[in-house]
This record gives C-alpha cells, sequence and structure tokens, in this order.
C-alpha cells in the first residue's frame, strides 16, 4: 500500500453531496478533518470500451488524468489530492471539500442574482490566478462554469472537475513549470495602514471575518499564444463553450479566458450572454452574434467584451488580462492573502448531514449507477442540479454538458434518503 493509499475503513462516511456521469461525491471525516470522496465504479474504468459520444477520449483516460493533475496540484485555489481509495467495486479521490457549495448558489442568493462590480472583481482575480497557474501546468481546464467553482471554508474560491481538463505542451521551452516556494505567514500590521487596506480598496463590499491562505508563488509563463499544440476535443458545457470548440478546427488554452468572460458576463447580469432556446440556437448566438453589454462603457464590460472575441487570437491573453483597467488596483502577489473575502460561509454542520444509518459507499454508487453504462445520451438533457427556475428569463432551461450531458438532476438512489441542501455537482 503506498503512502497515497486510503483504507475506506479510515473513512467516516457522513452525507452523499452530488454526483456525476460516472460517480458520487460523499462528505467524509478522515482523523477530525472534513474532506470529500468523490467515488467512481471501477467497472466503469476498465471498460475501456466505454468511449464519449466523440470517439476520442474514454473513460480510462479521464479519469486517471484528473488524478495525475491532482496530484500535482500545489495552489490554495486548487483542491489537494489527500489520498486514493480502491476497493472491489469503486475506486476514489479524497479531496478538499468546500463548505460553502458552488458559485451558482452563491450569485442566486444575491439580489436580482447579480454581483456588483467589486466582487466581481475580487472574484474574477482569483480564477485568472487558477487559470494562469493552470495554464502554466499546461492543463487546459475547458470547463469553468459556476457550478465548478467552489467556496472554500475562508471564502476564497477552489476550482473543481478535472476530468474535462486537457494537457497541452507549451512552446516556450525554457520555464514553463510554475516554481513553488514555501509560503511565508504574513505578517499584519494592527493599525489601519497595513497593506491590506490598500488592496482592499478594489474591494469595497461588505467584509465578514475570515481565515488566511497562502500562496503558492511561481513565475509567470506564457498561455494561450504561446501554445504550440491543440486539441479538437469536442467538450465543455454548452452555455460557456467557445467557437473554436464548435467550429472544431482545434483549440488551446484561449478557450478558459471565453469561458471566464462568459462567467463575468453571468455575474454582472444575472444570465449567460448567448443562451438559445436549444442546443442549436445557443450555438448559433455564440458564432453569429455579439454579446448585449448593456449599460454605460466601463472597464468590466470592456474587458468582458476582449474575453468573449470570437477569434481565438485576438482574443485578450492572461498579461493584458492582469493589465487591464478593471484590475488596475489589484496587487496580484498579495490577493490570496486577503483574509476576508466578500461571502464567508457559515461552518459545516456535521451533525446535521450525518444520516440515520450509515452510508455503504460501494452499494450506494453501484445503486445509482446500475445498469446506466451505455446510457449517457439519454442524459443530454437533464437539468443541472438546482438550476430549474420558479421564474425569470431563466425558467425551464438546462445547462447541458456537452461531453455526456453529465450534470443531471438528484440522485436516483436510495429514494429514501432525499438529498440535503448542500447537494453539489463536480
Amino acid at each position: 500500500m503506498s503512502e497515497m493509499d486510503i483504507d475506506m475503513k479510515n473513512l467516516k462516511v457522513m452525507s452523499p453531496l452530488g454526483r456525476g456521469a460516472k460517480g458520487v461525491v460523499f462528505l467524509v471525516e478522515k482523523e477530525s478533518s472534513m474532506l470529500a470522496l468523490k467515488a467512481i465504479l471501477r467497472s466503469a474504468i476498465e471498460n475501456k470500451k466505454n468511449i464519449d459520444s466523440k470517439g476520442d477520449e474514454n473513460v480510462y483516460k479521464r479519469i486517471f488524468f484528473e488524478r495525475q493533475v491532482l496530484s500535482s496540484f500545489q495552489h490554495p485555489l486548487l483542491p489537494k489530492l489527500h489520498g486514493v481509495v480502491s476497493t472491489d467495486k469503486i475506486i476514489g479521490y479524497v479531496i478538499d471539500y468546500c463548505p460553502g457549495g458552488d458559485f451558482n448558489s452563491l450569485r442566486k442568493k444575491q439580489t436580482e442574482q447579480m454581483f456588483s462590480d467589486d466582487i466581481i472583481r475580487f472574484y474574477a482575480a482569483e480564477l485568472v490566478l487558477a487559470l494562469d497557474y493552470l495554464h502554466g501546468l499546461g492543463i487546459a481546464y475547458r470547463d469553468l462554469k459556476p457550478e465548478n467553482v467552489m467556496i472554500q471554508e475562508n471564502g476564497h474560491l477552489m476550482l473543481v472537475d478535472f476530468d474535462l481538463s486537457t494537457k497541452l505542451t507549451p512552446k516556450t521551452s525554457n520555464n514553463t513549470s510554475p516554481i513553488h516556494k514555501p509560503p511565508q505567514k504574513p505578517k499584519i500590521a494592527n493599525n489601519k495602514k497595513s497593506k491590506f487596506v490598500e488592496l482592499f480598496k478594489c474591494f469595497s463590499s461588505e467584509i465578514l471575518k475570515g481565515d488566511i491562505v497562502y500562496p503558492a508563488d511561481r513565475d509567470s509563463s506564457s498561455s494561450e499564444s504561446n501554445s504550440m499544440e491543440k486539441c479538437n476535443s469536442f467538450v465543455g458545457t454548452e452555455e460557456y463553450v467557445s467557437p473554436e470548440v464548435i467550429i472544431g478546427n482545434g483549440h488551446d488554452f484561449a478557450v478558459d479566458w471565453w469561458c471566464l468572460g462568459v462567467m463575468m458576463y453571468e455575474m454582472l447580469y444575472g444570465k449567460t450572454p448567448f443562451r438559445g432556446q436549444n442546443r442549436k440556437e445557443t450555438f448559433y448566438r455564440i458564432l453569429s452574434e455579439e454579446p448585449e453589454l448593456t449599460g454605460e462603457s466601463t472597464p468590466l464590460r470592456d474587458l468582458i467584451k476582449k474575453l468573449l472575441e470570437k477569434d481565438p487570437k485576438k482574443r485578450i491573453c492572461v498579461d493584458e488580462i492582469k493589465g487591464h483597467d478593471f484590475f488596475k488596483d489589484v496587487d496580484w502577489n498579495f490577493l490570496l492573502e486577503i483574509p476576508r473575502p466578500p461571502f464567508i460561509p457559515e461552518g459545516c454542520d456535521v451533525e446535521g448531514k450525518l444520516g440515520n444509518r450509515e452510508i455503504d459507499v460501494e452499494n450506494y454508487v453501484k445503486g445509482v449507477f446500475e445498469n446506466k453504462e451505455g446510457d449517457d445520451e439519454k442524459l443530454e438533457n437533464c437539468d443541472v442540479i438546482g438550476e430549474k427556475k420558479k421564474g425569470g428569463n431563466d425558467e425551464g432551461y438546462n445547462r447541458n454538458n456537452i461531453n455526456h450531458g453529465v450534470w443531471v438532476q438528484g440522485l436516483n438512489y436510495p429514494t429514501t434518503q432525499p438529498p440535503n441542501d448542500n447537494f453539489l455537482v463536480f
């Protein structure tokens, strides 16, 4: 048994948190720490004939690629792999648990389901740092959307779900790998003239008490413009997919900046910019229409417009993003050390999540996915968890994941135990 192997007997399973196409996420406790266990049926992994709808990637490769990248992360906005669970029926990854839920749920709690410019600046800046780090590792994320962005206990963001990510080779041969230094605990002055006061001036939102996270320093590296390799897989979520993915002539790191533009638009207007009545209309709008940036001309709207440039060669790159007027007051070196993000989740209610009986993870996952092999096409029109609205312009609309349509609503098993309010997707 390797150092990363964890015996299921050493995990106390508290509650199911969410499910995807091939696995279920559980809240677990290990040595008094709350973590998340992503459990996948071993049969789905070992069946190498289980090819996606385009036939160019299989479940086996995607799952083990996700394990590989999780073990390589050293960044406070990305999950840490705490161990691997392996039994006769399942394979699972134990990663960080985020009690604040997903970013889409947080947006819906806001007035008119929108954020102020200052709050958008904070969250968008963290997403820029996370994507820049991934691109420095040669990883194109490819599925940035609110449901894949979680809120950590300290209020900072965390990107999750990397099974649609892919590895690309940066063109620059020197200094393409991030260099890490041991995080230094910042010295915070007791008076109001500390360095954080200056940093906070661009985040003038309601601030709640929270913890500090320490950044993993690295050398900056070029991103999409230096990529000498492109991927032709047709993956993503339809409202966020970039024009080059739809066209199918190959895509690179620039797809992530397009997705960031869609997310920032959604933060500002409460809806995505190209949503149609169906997938065909949505794709048509992505390819042919410009985003409606209603309102006065502002740095935020200008940045969104440049992120949603349809030609990836003309799309704004990471250095231009960081230097844009919208981020002019952001100190990128100290962003992750902000101790009080706009939203701090309440403490994890462990007792509230614990059911009346123990959960058998193996049988639970098997029950959810029994007889599901080969049925991925049936999932394409399923709702995203929690996405169906009771009213408004988004009523009845589905956000489908192009690769298998994996985001589905609710658990199929067991019917006697409904999902809790924090049931998430991964």
